[in-house]
């Protein structure tokens, strides 16, 4: 059964497994060895491993496919710093910003195909069925969030779509992977599958939060990098519909607008309850995903499931 240690202690060998896979032309080495040089929270290589912890004796199985989750959430976020032209990922400077766009687009593709090729020696279809879905729906909310883009009159519906696809999909995924790899019952699946997709829209819900916080030297983001760039989530989404006709205007001009007085504009979206009613968005996702975790027989998953959630509403960064 898991417990919070042996799961740390198996991301180590995932982290051991991804790193060791490099090849011996230098810059693919340099580029590879570069993007996994920091490991970030890793949330969704530590779902695969506790939706699959009811059955130790998969191994190395349970490794390969925390590893093959790692890679797919790896080669996302390097595109992403591609279509947002982001300086900086988890406070150092991104791939694009050291070599180029071409690189981090290329080098996001090299990891994706090392997922899938990692995907067909796990010899699972049902594995890769649902983990090819997954990456289609992830690059179906990037396009949707590009169509959002200055889009004033976007509603929460789609907004909760984007998180969906965006991040709470490939949460799901390594969930449900975890407990397909297991071969759980279809209750314990749903279960975990379900909690999981909720806790990671809960995560992007905190992640539109905290790009609304005044303290960059924890986040290790620039704040309102959203804002600058039109980029229309929860908190000024909630700030606009609670606008009068001037302060609409007020935060039209906001949008998009490279130089913001910090202060003044987290001023505004606090004003206009933007802030408190994200985070009554987040509660509710919170309840919904506590409701599946409670569902799951395994004390000891279900356990690490609800830890996962106090961690995803209470992060600083």
């Amino acid at each position: 059964m898991p417990n919070s240690y042996s799961i740390e202690k198996e991301l180590i060998q995932v982290n051991n497994l991804i790193k060791n896979n490099i090849i011996e032309e230098e810059t693919i080495s340099n580029l590879y060895k570069y993007i996994f040089k920091t490991n970030g929270k890793q949330l969704r290589a530590k779902l695969a491993l506790i939706s699959s912890s009811n059955d130790k004796r998969l191994g190395k199985k349970r490794l390969q496919l925390a590893s093959i989750i790692e890679l797919l959430h790896t080669a996302t976020l390097v595109h992403d710093d591609v279509v947002d032209e982001s300086p900086t990922r988890r406070g150092i400077k991104s791939v694009n910003n050291i070599w180029s766009n071409s690189h981090g687009v290329l080098i996001g593709d090299y990891i994706y195909s090392k997922a899938f090729i990692l995907m067909v020696e796990l010899g699972n279809t049902n594995i890769l069925d649902e983990l090819s879905k997954a990456t289609n729906d992830i690059s179906k909310g990037e396009l949707i969030q590009l169509d959002a883009i200055n889009n004033k009159k976007i509603t929460l519906s789609k907004l909760e779509d984007i998180s969906y696809f965006k991040t709470g999909r490939l949460f799901e995924a390594a969930a449900k992977c975890g407990a397909l790899l297991s071969r759980s019952d279809k209750k314990y699946q749903k279960s975990i599958s379900d909690c999981a997709k909720n806790l990671g829209i809960v995560f992007q819900i905190k992640d539109d939060l905290l790009d609304y916080s005044q303290d960059e030297s924890v986040t290790g983001k620039p704040a309102l990098q959203d804002l600058r760039e039109g980029k229309i989530t929860y908190p000024f989404f909630f700030a606009y519909q609670n606008a009068k006709t001037n302060e609409k205007k007020q935060l039209e001009l906001l949008l998009g607008k490279n130089k913001l007085n910090q202060k003044k504009t987290l001023n505004i979206i606090n004003s206009l309850d933007g802030i408190k009613e994200t985070e009554n968005l987040a509660l509710k996702y919170i309840k919904k995903s506590t409701k599946s975790a409670l569902q799951i027989d395994n004390k000891n998953i279900r356990e690490e499931m609800l830890n996962l959630l106090d961690a995803a509403l209470y992060r600083k960064k």
